[in-house]
């Protein structure tokens, strides 16, 4: 599917400047949110102005600034499956886990509808995105990768960044377990591969394996 064909909206939101994406097909009314953070209200004008309407939340793991604006998309759309990975799906309801709480501003979501694993095919909106499981950030981080895409797209959360990786001194964090999960789950796709990060500017799967001063080249991997 070309760039024509689908249309993404990148919305971000304070204090931490995270990414949530609005991904619909061309001629669909229906679409995706990715990652809702600190901003609902931006989501839901994007969302009026289009005249969409949100088929699902998706969640690619439980800290508190990729789900802060789930309660207000429930509240709004309550029919709207929210969906996380199996790993992190207790983070939802508990806000010291969620790390909100040591942050000073306790918030939870309401709970998942539906929990997804490695190899699962979520499909939705017109969207049949595979699940991979990417832990060292948070111990259930999940990315979701478009095929149909041309080229392929991972909404990635905070996995990989264009010249950094995600934190791993957080709880449920693991270095070597998030550079296990970059090499196995995300530098064996195509180097044209887009990563849609949680954080900053896209990037592609190719810039990163030649250039990331964490897990690429410069830092003695070979691919």
């Amino acid at each position: 599917m070309k760039p024509d064909d689908w249309s993404l909206k990148v919305i971000v939101s304070e204090p931490f400047a995270e990414n949530t994406y609005v991904a619909h097909l061309t001629g669909r009314r229906d679409c995706l949110v990715v990652d809702p953070g600190f901003d609902p209200e931006a989501i839901f004008r994007y969302l009026d102005a289009q005249n969409l309407t949100p088929a699902a939340i998706l969640n690619t793991h439980g800290h508190a600034d990729h789900i802060a604006g789930n309660a207000a998309m429930k509240e709004r759309w309550p029919e709207c499956p929210l969906v996380i990975g199996a790993g992190d799906v207790h983070l939802l309801t508990d806000a010291e886990l969620n790390l909100s709480a040591p942050f000073g501003f306790a918030i939870t979501s309401p709970p998942a509808d539906r929990t997804v694993r490695d190899n699962d095919i979520f499909e939705s909106a017109g969207f049949e995105l595979e699940v991979r499981e990417a832990p060292g950030h948070s111990s259930g981080h999940v990315v979701f990768l478009w095929k149909v895409a041309e080229p392929w797209v991972v909404f990635g959360g905070d996995v990989l960044f264009a010249g950094s990786i995600g934190r791993y001194d957080l709880p449920g964090g693991d270095a070597q377990q998030l550079v296990r999960s970059i090499h196995d789950k995300l530098f064996t796709l195509p180097d044209d591969t887009i990563v849609l990060p949680g954080h900053g500017e896209a990037t592609t799967i190719g810039r990163e394996k030649r250039t990331n001063p964490y897990v690429g080249q410069p830092a003695g991997y070979a691919f």
